[in-house]
């Protein structure tokens, strides 16, 4: 199995690049968005998926997206594709917030995910990543009021990937209360607002 690459990009579109490792190209498929420009050097850890008719690498900048990745591959349902597209969507903490905290409306923002495969990724990977969670995710982040104000924000009309990004830029204290984080919230949606 090639577990890990080191070479340079010779082609990069979204979610995909062409890395020469001495003189051979791979391509790698990698979340939208995540790596350098042609003839940057990079390290990716990889998995290589093997089907019947094909054998694809997955990309990513460090073992932890490349571990989450293969967790995420366990769940009945989810394959390479979407898998890709859940860490390109959410990035690897913010999957991990929206499992441990519960939040159905979070893993819908990726494509292809339902409510139902949501509800089913929380309940496969809740126990999996919440023995996970001290690796820089705090305990806060899994509870607490950034459900409320998620809620909060789409009810106002915010799109569900505004919200998601808005509290991923947000700092989030223990102490906290649900409306110091809506307004900062609506602070980093909209500066002008408020």
């Amino acid at each position: 199995m090639i577990a890990m690459l080191r070479g340079r990009v010779v082609h990069a579109t979204a979610g995909e690049l062409i890395l020469d490792v001495h003189g051979v190209g791979y391509r790698v498929r990698v979340p939208v968005a995540t790596f350098g420009s042609i003839g940057d050097e990079v390290v990716l850890h990889t998995h290589l998926a093997v089907r019947e008719d094909a054998m694809t690498l997955y990309g990513f900048a460090d073992a932890a997206g490349c571990e989450l990745f293969e967790t995420l591959l366990s769940v009945s349902g989810f394959g390479p594709k979407l898998a890709l597209a859940a860490i390109g969507t959410l990035g690897g903490d913010g999957l991990r917030r929206a499992v441990l905290a519960e939040d159905v409306d979070a893993l819908t923002v990726v494509p292809g995910v339902g409510k139902k495969s949501a509800q089913r990724v929380i309940l496969e990977l809740r126990e999996k990543l919440g023995a996970t969670a001290t690796d820089g995710i705090p305990a806060h982040l899994s509870t607490g009021p950034a459900t409320e104000v998620r809620e909060a924000l789409t009810a106002l009309g915010y799109a569900a990937i505004e919200v998601q990004r808005a509290l991923d830029t947000v700092p989030q204290d223990a102490d906290q209360t649900v409306e110091q984080l809506l307004r900062a919230a609506l602070r980093a949606l909209d500066p002008a607002a408020v």
